[in-house]
């Protein structure tokens, strides 16, 4: 693929230096038709059952994004009481949230349970937590299905070498924790890992996860996770996620599943990545050019601050560049090897390194793909720098801002 923004018309014949100067660099640009359309394939992975897909809102929590979110009929999941908060003002109603926590305070339990949000609990602590400020009330349980995936050791949330979940030798714990304060276990859920392309670790956990919902009555639901992957090196045609192929063997699963068990609970799953990823970019510009004893550096705007994935999990970034306005061919005869850092007083602050770009000059804008998940969600003001703006290119080729940029007073306001 010579060029993602191109093919798929990412700024709907916006000129990207027109948004850039409008709104100032580095900037997120989200564009709408993407997102509805990657959340509209996860809710449809399974449709011979109850189903309903949970975009896992840590990826990204802009209001606008969960309220597409809401608008394609997705539910949602929430990992802390600021989620929560932000899902609920968004307009989710109780119903269609499920509260994810992990080694949480009793107040924060308390918020879900008094706005009417099934709590899942991932350890006997927290559960018997649960039984102590709400007993008799239903919840759901988080189990460790012995399974782990994803691209990076600090993305796998499954498995032997994790914090999370409770394991499955500690389930008649699960039970007499349960019986001792009336709680009514409604759901089970898990979590095996995130950024997977080959689904086969997932469908063995989902095995794992049934064979262990067999020990349960009536069930009212089974979350299954998420993880789906997206091509993050698609400049070089990395296929995309099998969709189809993957909901027929997880369909086959639960057919097994429900003549087993006399009836079909709600089936659910947690995409994240998968919904808002490829739904987002950002705009930096380039400040410097140098060569570094035999090394040449593209110098941004876009720090670790910005977009803190390269440096804390070693994740590839596909990169365009936009030179007046256009993207740059990517002419293999004429790329050369640069790395791209930004503004940060780290020596981490490398987006890439060595990769073979277009010539860069400066001015021009860096283009990094793939942005939309985990992306602003983790930004931060480390060096006292400010967090960007967002902005939405809408269905109807109109763009918006949907977050201003933070201002040197907005850092002042917490004295």
């Amino acid at each position: 693929m010579n060029s993602f923004i191109n093919e798929v018309d990412f700024f709907k014949g916006n000129n990207p230096e027109d948004i850039a100067r409008e709104y100032g660099t580095p900037l997120y640009v989200y564009n709408e038709d993407i997102i509805r359309d990657r959340m509209m394939k996860v809710a449809g992975v399974i449709t011979r059952y109850p189903y309903r897909a949970n975009y896992s809102c840590k990826t990204n929590t802009n209001l606008e994004i969960l309220k597409i979110a809401l608008s394609v009929g997705v539910n949602a999941d929430a990992m802390s009481e600021g989620e929560m908060r932000m899902l609920l003002h968004a307009g989710f109603p109780a119903e269609k949230i499920f509260y994810v926590c992990n080694n949480v305070s009793a107040d924060e339990m308390r918020f879900a349970i008094d706005n009417g949000i099934t709590v899942s609990l991932d350890s006997l602590d927290q559960l018997r937590l649960f039984g102590e400020i709400n007993p008799g009330g239903k919840c759901a349980v988080r189990i460790n299905p012995g399974v782990g995936a994803g691209v990076h050791e600090k993305v796998v949330t499954a498995g032997k070498k994790t914090k999370f979940a409770i394991p499955e030798g500690d389930i008649d714990k699960v039970f007499e924790i349960a019986d001792k304060y009336g709680l009514k276990i409604i759901g089970l859920n898990q979590h095996v890992g995130s950024q997977y392309m080959d689904p086969t670790p997932f469908l063995e956990a989902v095995d794992n996860l049934l064979r262990i919902a067999m020990r349960f009555e009536k069930l009212e639901f089974i979350d299954f996770g998420g993880g789906y992957g997206i091509p993050y090196h698609k400049l070089d045609d990395e296929k995309e996620f099998d969709m189809k192929s993957f909901s027929g063997e997880f369909t086959a699963k639960l057919d097994k599943f429900v003549r087993e068990y006399g009836s079909a609970p709600m089936f659910k799953s947690e995409p994240g990545r998968y919904c808002v990823a490829e739904g987002g970019v950002i705009l930096g510009r380039v400040h410097s050019i140098k060569d570094n004893y035999g090394v040449k550096y593209i110098g941004t705007d876009i720090g670790m601050n910005v977009l803190v994935r390269p440096s804390m999990y070693d994740s590839w970034h596909d990169i365009e560049i936009i030179s007046d306005g256009k993207v740059v061919d990517r002419d293999k005869k004429k790329m050369e090897k640069a790395t791209v850092c930004g503004n940060i007083c780290e020596s981490g602050d490398v987006l890439c390194k060595d990769r073979p770009l277009p010539e860069v000059r400066d001015n021009d804008l860096v283009c990094v793909l793939d942005a939309g998940a985990y992306g602003y969600s983790m930004c931060s003001s480390y060096n006292t720098r400010l967090r960007p703006a967002e902005v939405m290119i809408c269905s109807d080729g109109s763009v918006k801002l949907i977050r201003r940029r933070e201002t040197f007073e907005d850092m002042f306001a917490f004295y």
